[in-house]
């Protein structure tokens, strides 16, 4: 991950300027650490701050077309460049770097080739002929794009709201899948998948379709020229990660350079159940595994620094987000510049607990499809955010966007948990990966419950969360939230603690409506808590908010369930913590 910042249009093109342009450029230094780079065409300034992945060497940015009329600054990585380069062989590149072919693509096919890029990315570009511009962003929103508008006519663009929020009068969250033309004035959505109607598909399951799928988005994402490895917690997701990079490892160009004994990592308080999970997997797939500690005290104190990085005051992001931020400067000081990661797969498949709550299939599928378009507000952003705090880049390969489009047009009647069938929650993925003859996993892995991250790290982390707000924010204080915050007030002290800290550091209205709100249990969406009455008497965003009811789920009928002994386990679990 890098980052980028784009001013275009200013009225005042001084020297004053493009110095204010380097300072706030240099707010996302901690996104690219490894080299600064700026281009300037009269009022139009480019600022790149990069993370070298890709050709280390001679991938700097901006970068540029032939004869340098047209300018690009990107943030990401394009998995396809190799494919693209072959249609573009009358074109001369400079580098080997897979952003490259953006400027190139934008010569042969003008703004409408974004779809052909098979990344994630955030990018702006400058046709110095014409002084037009675009910005695009990729299909989910796993790189992170802002953006604003001065008083002086200008538009700006950021990777992280710090480096605009104090010049730009408006500003936003750049839209995931859409592109903003200075053309045709203002965005315009270039990702139109099937899915994103939302209507009910009808195609039948196909365990070796979606096997086949997700290896083909892993094997993308091991394009690497640095050293690598995989978050490994333990749970299903980050478990078949780590099982097929390491199938395809030995093959891969990575390997070649750095060898094929893969890293994996886990962070969690002494004893917490991630840990535990996270060397059992290790064990089992054979990795070098480093097992990462930290303290509840280490997680409050990095509260602050978690906040200004991440932007958001959502409390399960922050939750999530600080182990995460923790764990990634450790990664970061083994030399470590890149990870792949399992974020994803839970809104793709229905993974959360209270989906065992929805009534048909019609509503399960219209939740999937809300939750993956707001991955960008949530799980992609603490990826990206939590780990380019220390120069340190995710990739998620369950957001592919071939992956996707194989998991969304399957009929979601297979996606639903069905105790009476033997179905738990992911069940067409852990059949996929169920193989007798090559196991990826063993089968109590492969079936193992779901953990939400910020429970999973350790259950005295969140507890002590709330007791350190609850010495911080009075009964009076939250009483009068509603005054002090009337937008997205806060209902629980812990959320009136990140709120206070977050508009310390972005005090604009237009900063706090960047995050979203609404009522929600257990990761779900506002409409999802309309599934259950009683959810409306708990609403907090921890998996445990409905670890009784996942329980109740599969007691309802223990003799079909094919591992009720496991269920035993869970139920017991769950007494001792709720």
């Amino acid at each position: 991950m890098c980052g980028i910042l784009a001013v275009l249009g200013c009225v005042d093109n001084s020297q004053a300027k493009r110095s204010r342009i380097i300072e706030l450029s240099r707010r996302l230094r901690h996104r690219g650490p490894d080299w600064s780079g700026l281009h300037c065409y009269e009022d139009c300034y480019l600022a790149h701050e990069r993370l070298a992945i890709v050709d280390p060497t001679s991938g700097d940015q901006p970068l540029y077309n032939e004869d340098k009329t047209i300018v690009v600054t990107v943030n990401g990585e394009i998995y396809n460049h190799k494919a693209l380069r072959e249609n573009l062989k009358s074109h001369q590149f400079r580098t080997g770097s897979d952003c490259e072919v953006i400027a190139h693509l934008y010569e042969e096919h003008g703004e409408e080739f974004v779809d052909m890029l098979d990344g994630m990315f955030a990018f702006v570009l400058l046709d110095t002929r014409d002084k037009s511009f675009i910005a695009a962003r990729d299909a989910i929103g796993i790189t992170p794009l802002y953006i604003g508008w001065g008083l002086d006519g200008s538009v700006w663009f950021a990777s992280e709201m710090k480096a605009l929020s104090d010049d730009c009068e408006q500003f936003m969250a750049f839209p995931p899948g859409h592109i903003y033309s200075s053309k045709q004035g203002g965005l315009r959505r270039w990702y139109n998948p099937p899915w994103f109607s939302e209507l009910v598909p009808s195609t039948p399951y196909d365990p070796l379709a979606v096997r086949n799928a997700f290896e083909k988005a892993v094997i993308k994402r091991l394009m690497t020229d640095v050293p690598f490895g995989v978050l490994l917690s333990g749970g299903l997701d980050s478990s078949l990660v780590a099982s097929v990079t390491l199938r395809h490892l030995e093959k891969s160009e990575a390997a070649r350079q750095w060898g094929s004994k893969l890293h994996t990592f886990c962070i969690g308080l002494k004893g917490s159940p991630d840990l535990k999970a996270g060397k059992e997997v290790a064990d089992y797939l054979g990795t070098r595994h480093h097992e990462l500690h930290f303290t509840v005290q280490e997680g409050i104190d990095a509260i602050e620094e978690v906040i200004y990085h991440v932007e958001t005051y959502d409390v399960t992001t922050i939750r999530a987000s600080t182990p995460m931020f923790l764990m990634s400067r450790k990664i970061k000081s083994l030399g470590v510049k890149m990870v792949l990661s399992g974020e994803g797969s839970d809104e793709i498949f229905g993974g959360y607990l209270y989906f065992h709550k929805a009534p048909n299939k019609k509503e399960f599928h219209e939740e999937t499809c809300r939750k993956i378009k707001a991955l960008h507000q949530y799980d992609c952003l603490r990826a990206n955010k939590s780990t380019s705090a220390w120069g340190v880049e995710a990739r998620v390969p369950f957001l592919d966007k071939e992956f996707i489009n194989v998991a969304m047009s399957m009929d979601p009647e297979w996606k639903m948990i069905r105790p009476d069938l033997g179905r738990i929650e992911k069940w067409v993925l852990r059949n996929a990966f169920d193989d007798e003859k090559n196991p990826y996993l063993p089968k109590h892995i492969l079936y193992r419950q779901k953990e939400q991250f910020s429970d999973g790290v350790g259950y005295s982390w969140i507890d002590g969360l709330k007791d350190h707000a609850n010495i911080h924010v009075s009964d009076t204080m939250l009483t009068n939230a509603n005054f002090v915050f009337p937008d997205n007030t806060p209902v629980t002290k812990e959320a009136y603690y990140y709120r206070t800290i977050f508009e310390k550091f972005f005090p604009k209205s237009a900063a706090r409506a960047t995050v979203p709100g609404g009522p929600s249990v257990a990761c779900s969406t506002a409409k999802a808590v309309e599934w259950d009455a009683a959810w409306s008497q708990n609403l907090d965003p921890s998996g445990r908010a409905a670890l009784g009811v996942h329980v109740a789920a599969y007691e309802e009928d223990k003799s079909e369930d094919p591992r009720p002994e496991k269920l035993q386990k869970l139920a017991e679990k769950t007494a001792a913590i709720v």
